[in-house]
């Protein structure tokens, strides 16, 4: 984390602040300005305590309070929201015995975090989510450092509580980075792996992880699994200068849904490299926060392709774009072949080979 703030209130907090800045030098310590000795390294504030404390809850990652757990909940408190978007709370006492993870544990971080405190003071961590506690899968950290997604994160808790209390837990996964539990660590020894929806569906599992990039149409399974959506697709466009952002957007949507894909594992759009970019795919890419591959014309029609088309040939330069962009980019296989949309649009996917 890059934008995390320090809190104390105490001249034993200082130091600890100050120990901790050496090893994270874009962390910021603030500290009432009736401490003041004119260190540089330190922010000193006019403000009550519970005001900087509210100010910096809105604008950082996490903050990291030197003084007692009692008063961080009652100045927290008024500024909670969801777990989705509260920053990371850590609490350190002030003589650095214990660093505990307070807040955002999971989604935040703070766990993490707390663990990097605790190694860096000495100190015990205080870590007190199931999940960690009992040594087993996060739900809601699957796949989290690979940038996959959660479907609908209304099943996270039920699954959650049908893994810590080592429920039959079913896994089903046909895309994405295979390593996402612990490399050379087995599994907890009530999560079975299947190898098709169907064996999954069989399985009477109490829940369900599935890692997938397809749409999923069994309404009884989903009731019961968290679905996460890796980052395997690329979708490639070739367009005309003027293509507008709604004509591509309903382009992608209309393939997406025909060929039952889905647009959370979009990992880029790829495309020719034109004089200046085309405004509707920038429109498109920019609302969607999907970046764009670019490719020169000689760089495409060195691909293979199946559908190779003379009047790209006479206008771009290459037998292909939409083809040919998604296969250079993902350096993988065509699920989608070129889709044609009437009059100057073409979309193809591939998915990226691991």
């Amino acid at each position: 984390m890059e934008k995390v703030a320090v809190i104390a209130i105490t001249k034993n907090g200082i130091e600890i602040g100050l120990s901790l800045k050496k090893e994270f030098p874009t962390w910021k310590i603030y500290v009432p300005s009736k401490f003041s000795n004119s260190n540089s390294q330190i922010e000193w504030f006019d403000d009550s305590t519970t005001a900087k404390v509210g100010e910096l809850f809105k604008t950082h990652e996490a903050l990291v309070c030197v003084f007692s757990l009692g008063a961080v909940i009652r100045l927290i408190s008024p500024h909670l929201r969801d777990k989705k978007t509260d920053p990371a709370i850590v609490v350190i006492d002030d003589t650095a015995k214990f660093a505990i993870s307070t807040l955002s544990g999971h989604l935040g971080g703070a766990n993490q975090l707390t663990e990097d405190i605790a190694k860096i003071l000495g100190a015990t961590a205080v870590i007190t989510t199931a999940a960690d506690v009992n040594k087993t899968i996060a739900v809601d950290l699957v796949g989290k450092e690979f940038g996959w997604k959660i479907d609908d994160d209304s099943t996270v808790t039920k699954v959650s509580a049908l893994m810590v209390n080592e429920e039959k837990i079913g896994v089903f996964q046909d895309v994405g980075e295979k390593d996402w539990w612990a490399p050379k660590k087995e599994l907890p020894k009530n999560v079975t792996i299947y190898n098709s929806f169907e064996e999954l569906k069989n399985s009477n599992s109490k829940g369900n992880l599935i890692i997938s990039d397809k749409e999923i149409e069994d309404k009884e399974l989903l009731k019961n699994s968290v679905v996460y959506r890796p980052k395997t697709l690329v979708v490639g466009i070739g367009l005309h200068w003027d293509t507008s952002k709604d004509t591509i957007k309903e382009g992608v949507e209309f393939c997406m849904k025909k060929f039952k894909l889905t647009q959370k594992s979009i990992a880029r759009f790829a495309s020719i490299k034109k004089e200046a970019n085309v405004a509707g795919l920038q429109e498109l890419a920019h609302e969607w926060n999907v970046p764009v591959d670019y490719f020169e014309k000689e760089q495409l029609a060195q691909i293979a392709i199946p559908n190779p088309s003379e009047t790209v040939q006479a206008f771009e330069g290459t037998p292909s774009v939409s083809e040919a962009s998604a296969l250079r980019s993902s350096g993988g296989k065509l699920v989608v072949e070129k889709q044609k949309f009437p009059p100057n649009l073409t979309v193809a996917i591939t998915r990226i080979s691991k």
